[in-house]
């Protein structure tokens, strides 16, 4: 599954900064912009999967799709 995420890349000195917008705890940086998103990208994987890993591991808890317009 595909799915699509808002990335904030900016410049600060000599370094990228970068972050996604939808989900605290996803940043990282680079020393150019290519690797700033690589590692950006690499972040939010682990940190999905780690989520997933987290919600399985919960007895009884239950999993629904939220829907909302923005």
């Amino acid at each position: 599954m595909t799915r699509e995420f808002t990335a904030v890349i900016e410049k600060k000195g000599r370094w990228y900064v970068a972050w996604v917008e939808e989900i605290p705890g996803v940043n990282t940086q680079g020393k150019t912009l290519a690797e700033a998103r690589r590692n950006l990208k690499e972040a939010l994987q682990l940190i999905l999967e780690q989520n997933r890993l987290l919600s399985k591991s919960s007895a009884g808890a239950r999993r629904e799709v939220v829907s909302v317009e923005v």
